[in-house]
């Protein structure tokens, strides 16, 4: 019996639909001198709670030593800081500075009129969030 071919998995969609929208949502942020993890880091930070390096990596889909390395890069551009946690100075927590909040403000117009772009006005990018929403929580 033949197996149906690679492209009709769900998993192989989903890369392959992640790996177009991510292109061009990178390219976009690449003219404002960022990636998309550094759009994402700023955008979990702007509400200037500060986060955990665990918690920001769960958020940000990143693995642990990568989001080092992103953080440090962002440190050096003064996007963000880190500092000891209040409750309790063992914990490092990254915060995001007035110039990360300035230039995510940026990035999030910028995102804004890409995810506009994908939607307009189309139903079915409006159904295959509320889908993917529920994919991810019924199997996550």
């Amino acid at each position: 019996m033949a197996h149906p071919p690679i492209t009709t998995s769900l998993t192989y969609l989903l890369a392959q639909a992640n790996r177009l929208v991510s292109a061009a949502l990178e390219r976009l942020l690449a003219a404002e001198g960022a990636q998309i993890e550094h759009w994402r880091v700023l955008e979990v930070l702007s509400d200037e709670q500060g986060r955990s390096m665990g918690e920001l990596a769960q958020l940000v889909l990143m693995n642990h030593p990568a989001l080092t390395k992103l953080i440090d890069r962002m440190v050096s551009r003064g996007w963000v800081h880190r500092a000891a946690d209040a409750a309790d100075s063992r914990r490092v927590l990254v915060f995001i500075t007035d110039a990360g909040l300035d230039f995510v403000a940026r990035l999030r117009a910028r995102v804004a009129e890409y995810q506009e772009s994908i939607d307009a006005g189309d139903r079915r990018a409006a159904q295959l969030k509320r889908l993917l929403g529920t994919l991810i929580r019924e199997h996550g």
